[in-house]
């Protein structure tokens, strides 16, 4: 007996350096997978402010919150699943599905710039009884969630990336581990920037008199902050676009607009020192938008010519 016993308790011992392992390699690829998504993270951060512009304070967090609730399902139920089938039977299938969600960034990125060049922009017409119809929140809720969609799935394949040599067990709880986190960090800022406007008017109402002109500041801020949020977002999601395309590019052996971007920004970044490598991705990044401004403007056209022609 007392032999069956130690016997069993070397198992339960053996079984807990498996899981202490197993926890560790989880905690290490969803560090690796985190920081690796941190640039798209941002630009999620940028993009999603935009669909809320306009609506009354009381609607803000709703609103937030259902665009949440969908990237969330987005990820665990359905980009999740598909990424790990995909990586496991088709992992060829993964580039063309990334540049076709690419695709689409470009496109509504530089439906945007051509609004605004060509003054057919309607988004200062919405007027306070359409933005209070439910009809019209779900409509920019629909649309959140779908250029959302496109980002998580960059986020969530670049994670995948990181731990693509790991047990399918361990990607699983990596990619949901992400997912949750990334979810919840995008989504807490993005609330706490829109709030932040009645954060302002609660200082401003407060006894010292630092406080009150630190509130009323922040009032001043926000609409320009939003209205530069909203310019940022159109450019990140032309700029992530752009970035999807080249690399699917290179994936399929065209290198040569990778090449000649990275050369550019090695050449101006030359001789800068500590600001080399600052530079240098602001070079790189700046030839992603061009390419995705491009791409995005050549699908416009061709979107408009077929409309006239109909």
């Amino acid at each position: 007996m007392p032999g069956g016993l130690a016997a069993l308790l070397d198992d339960v011992a053996a079984i807990a350096k498996i899981a202490a392992a197993s926890v560790d390699d989880v905690a290490a690829g969803a560090g690796r997978a985190g920081v690796k998504t941190a640039g798209v993270v941002v630009d999620d951060t940028a993009v999603t402010p935009r669909y809320v512009t306009g609506f009354t304070p009381d609607r803000e967090l709703p609103i937030i919150a259902k665009i949440a609730k969908g990237s969330l399902i987005n990820k665990l139920a359905i980009i999740l699943p598909v990424a790990l089938l995909l990586s496991a039977f088709l992992p060829w299938a993964i580039t063309p599905i990334l540049m076709l969600g690419g695709t689409y960034l470009c496109y509504e990125g530089a439906e945007k710039v051509w609004e605004w060049l060509s003054g057919t922009s309607t988004a200062d017409d919405v007027g306070p009884e359409v933005l209070a119809d439910p009809a019209h929140e779900a409509k920019m809720v629909s649309g959140a969630i779908r250029t959302d969609f496109i980002l998580s799935t960059e986020i969530m394949v670049i994670a995948l990336a990181e731990v693509a040599g790991d047990p399918i067990v361990t990607r699983a709880i990596v990619l949901a581990i992400i997912a949750v986190a990334i979810t919840l960090g995008v989504y807490g800022a993005v609330g706490l920037i829109v709030k932040m406007d009645d954060i302002g008017l609660h200082l401003a109402r407060r006894e010292q008199a630092g406080t009150r002109a630190f509130g009323r500041g922040l009032v001043r801020a926000m609409p320009k902050v939003m209205a530069a949020l909203s310019i940022i977002g159109i450019a990140a999601m032309i700029w992530v676009g752009g970035g999807i395309i080249l690399h699917g590019l290179e994936e399929f052996g065209l290198s040569a607009p990778a090449h000649a971007i990275h050369g550019l920004a090695e050449s101006v970044g030359h001789g800068l020192g500590q600001l080399a490598d600052a530079v240098e991705w602001i070079v790189g990044a700046l030839g992603a938008g061009l390419l995705g401004l491009v791409w995005g403007g050549a699908i416009v056209a061709v979107h408009h010519l077929f409309a006239r022609s109909h």
